[in-house]
């Protein structure tokens, strides 16, 4: 079972290791190419645009015909995809199969989250997504600092032959020690696809748990836009200083994830997301409180170090009550998650740049709007039944 939790845990690090990898490579691949660093940028941009709208194909597509089959073959498109970027001759090259690169990170995504569902009731789901998060977690930390020593040494190409030949591996683990965890069969037409969609869509459960958790992930997200410039430009930190600020914080999530599964051993699901949504929302305004007084370097960091963990808390509880009621629809329900996910969480941040103004202010403010949105939709829109979801029996 170790090996299990192991291997989806790979599964829901791909998109992590193929974002974060590269980017200490940004201007190597800008030299090497002869454009701009602008121009590099965007092949960042089109693997995000790939998982906002590759995930939303996988879930029909493993509720039909299993969880392997198409993880085989979103694998196989990634492992390609990974070796045609690192054949890649001129930047629009790069960007084009970035795109499909992230298509086939999707299914990993995906489908990781629907074998959880599979295997595991409400509450012990939480704890699993508890411990997948850690293994998340380590890839933002690590991905960069890998990713600067193999380009450096070997040219910024071995970065894409290294995760072409992670997802080949990963291609020999599943068949060798992940077994099938799907048998029902689930019809597989554009009616039947839509239909299934609004069903999902119905579940008051899944909503306030998915728009709470993709309003969380905004503010993160926001962080991650914002905070280069924050700490860069406005404050004068060097890249090395800013790279330890990121690096605690991302130990932040990473120590929450597993502080929330003590918590699990003694609380509901329910009962913990409902509380860190509350902290969230008091932390967020206190952060734009401090965004509208230009506020002492230290204090930003320390307000940021008590808010970003919560992420840590709200995603494994948040995923595991978002599927509760899922059955033989876990894997389109994974995939609408991931979907919502990445479309709010990426429109929320790129208001960052749009109400850009040189100061601290942006940034701080929209983060308290995404908290303040997180708790709005998950309170508004959470089941009516007195009846706590994770009393649901185990499929």
């Amino acid at each position: 079972m170790k090996m299990i939790i192991l291997l989806l845990g790979l599964l829901s690090a791909f998109g992590p290791l193929s974002i974060d990898m590269y980017l200490p490579a940004f201007p190597l691949i800008a030299q090497n190419f002869g454009v701009e660093l602008s121009r590099v940028q965007l092949s960042l941009s089109s693997f995000l645009v790939g998982i906002a709208i590759g995930q939303i194909f996988y879930g029909p597509l493993t509720d039909r015909f299993g969880r392997k089959k198409p993880l085989y073959a979103g694998l196989l498109i990634y492992c390609l995809a990974s070796f045609c970027c690192a054949l890649s001759v001129n930047a629009e090259q790069l960007i084009y199969f970035r795109f499909f690169q992230a298509l086939g990170s999707c299914a990993g995504m995906v489908i990781s989250r629907a074998v959880v569902r599979d295997l595991y009731r409400p509450q012990d789901a939480a704890k699993i997504f508890s411990l997948l998060m850690l293994i998340m977690g380590v890839a933002p930390i690590l991905a960069p600092v890998l990713g600067g020593f193999v380009s450096s040494l070997f040219g910024w190409r071995a970065i894409f032959w290294i995760l072409s030949l992670i997802s080949a591996l990963s291609f020999l683990l599943i068949h060798l020690y992940l077994k099938e965890t799907h048998s029902e069969v689930v019809a597989l037409n554009r009616k039947s696809i839509i239909k299934n969609y609004a069903t999902i869509l119905k579940d008051r459960a899944f909503l306030s748990n998915s728009l709470g958790l993709a309003f969380t992930n905004a503010g993160m997200f926001t962080y991650i836009t914002g905070s280069s410039f924050v700490f860069v430009e406005y404050y004068g930190l060097s890249a090395t200083h800013y790279s330890w600020i990121f690096g605690m914080n991302a130990a932040g999530i990473i120590a929450a994830s597993q502080l929330n599964g003590f918590l699990l051993a003694k609380l509901k699901a329910a009962t913990i997301i409902k509380t860190v949504f509350i902290y969230a929302l008091v932390v967020s305004f206190s952060l734009f409180a401090l965004g509208l007084v230009d506020p002492p370097m230290l204090l930003l960091c320390l307000g940021l170090f008590i808010y970003l963990p919560i992420i840590g808390i709200i995603g494994p509880n948040a995923s595991a009550l978002a599927l509760s009621n899922q059955k033989k629809l876990a894997g389109s329900a994974s995939a609408l998650l991931g979907t919502i996910q990445f479309t709010v969480s990426g429109s929320m941040s790129a208001l960052v740049s749009v109400f850009h103004d040189g100061t601290v202010r942006p940034m701080c403010t929209i983060i308290f709007i995404s908290s303040l949105m997180a708790f709005l939709t998950h309170y508004f829109l959470k089941p009516r039944s007195t009846s706590d979801p994770l009393q649901v029996a185990p499929i």
